[in-house]
């Protein structure tokens, strides 16, 4: 039989889910609904801003976005939303 090996994140998971911390969802259709809902909220686009920055910060911003795989300014938006919303976590780098 093939031994499962997990990454660093799985073996997270596992620990978390063996240590009790996961929760069975009452009713998991209206949840579903209701995230679906916050998602549609979080997504929404209803206003345009202008912003003046670097030609060098762009650049590196067109950049990752390209590495990334979406569009400069959905990766822009990203990040301001992750800002406001408290879960833009700096990242030391080397």
């Amino acid at each position: 039989m093939k031994k499962i090996t997990l990454n660093e994140e799985e073996k997270k998971i596992s620990e978390s889910f063996d240590r009790g911390e996961w929760r069975t969802v009452r009713n998991p259709k209206v949840e579903i609904n209701k995230l679906k809902a916050y998602a549609r909220n979080t997504l929404l686009k209803d206003k345009r801003i202008n912003i003046r920055m670097s030609s060098k910060d762009l650049d590196q911003v067109q950049v990752i976005a390209a590495q990334e795989g979406v569009p400069y300014q959905t990766l822009i938006s990203s990040v301001i939303h992750k800002f406001v919303s408290g879960y833009l976590i700096e990242k030391k780098r080397a």
